[in-house]
């Protein structure tokens, strides 16, 4: 890992993310910052490059998604039929409920964001097709 990004991850790496392994390519991390069960729950999600997450939607009937809060690194943000977005430190995502996306990093830098789950009636995530090499590339 490089230095300065391991500097700048101010949050921490955390254990490797193996309970959702299936639904990344590549490695990712996940560090919680608050305890399970809090409302909202906050937890640093570290990716190596290349790294990123299935297609996925939250589900809620009422209130619900996720935002996520750039920390550190570089990475991709993107929405079911629209341009990829570059995230960087500082950048501010803000996923309503029901949008299929996927989201981590790039090529050629680690990333982290923190994950704040906003709270919701009946939520749910769905975790869809994988982002393939083909797709990804194109970035």
């Amino acid at each position: 890992m490089d230095k300065n990004f391991e500097a700048s991850n101010v949050f921490g790496l955390g254990n490797e993310n193996t309970a959702y392994a299936q639904y990344f390519i590549g490695k990712s991390y996940l560090n919680p910052l608050t305890p399970a069960g809090v409302s909202p729950f906050f937890a640093n999600v570290t990716f190596e490059p290349g790294c990123r997450n299935n297609w996925h939607i939250h589900h809620a009937t009422k209130g619900g998604g996720q935002i996520l809060l750039c920390v550190a690194g570089s990475g991709w943000y993107q929405e079911w039929g629209k341009p990829a977005q570059s995230l960087n430190p500082g950048d501010v995502v803000v996923i309503p409920p029901e949008v299929k996306h996927w989201h981590g990093a790039k090529k050629d830098s680690w990333f982290a964001h923190i994950a704040v789950e906003v709270p919701g009636e009946n939520s749910s995530n769905e975790w869809l097709e994988a982002v393939d090499d083909e797709q990804y590339n194109t970035l």
